[in-house]
């Protein structure tokens, strides 16, 4: 089979235009923009201590009807327990 292109489309697909690189896109700076997050001017920081979080894993698993939420909550329960070699 033979392709007449005088009753075709395909002699009028034009080639796109192929700007990549360093032509299409603007200059960057090194670095990310999200290098600073987590750093803070405070002196003091308290943390949350692994019993605080489990005491609230607990709280939220009791106070929520998400099953997608408690699935969560009960994994990190089992994770904290399977650490402690209580489960």
């Amino acid at each position: 089979m033979t392709v007449d292109f005088t009753t075709t489309n395909l002699s009028k697909i034009k080639p796109k235009l192929r700007t990549s690189g360093a032509i299409s896109q603007p200059r960057r700076k090194a670095g990310s923009p999200l290098n600073e997050i987590g750093m803070t001017n405070k002196e003091n920081i308290r943390c949350a201590t692994q019993d605080d979080y489990l005491n609230r894993l607990y709280v939220a698993f009791d106070e929520t009807d998400d099953p997608k939420l408690q699935r969560f909550l009960y994994s990190e329960i089992r994770k904290i327990l399977i650490q402690r070699g209580i489960w």
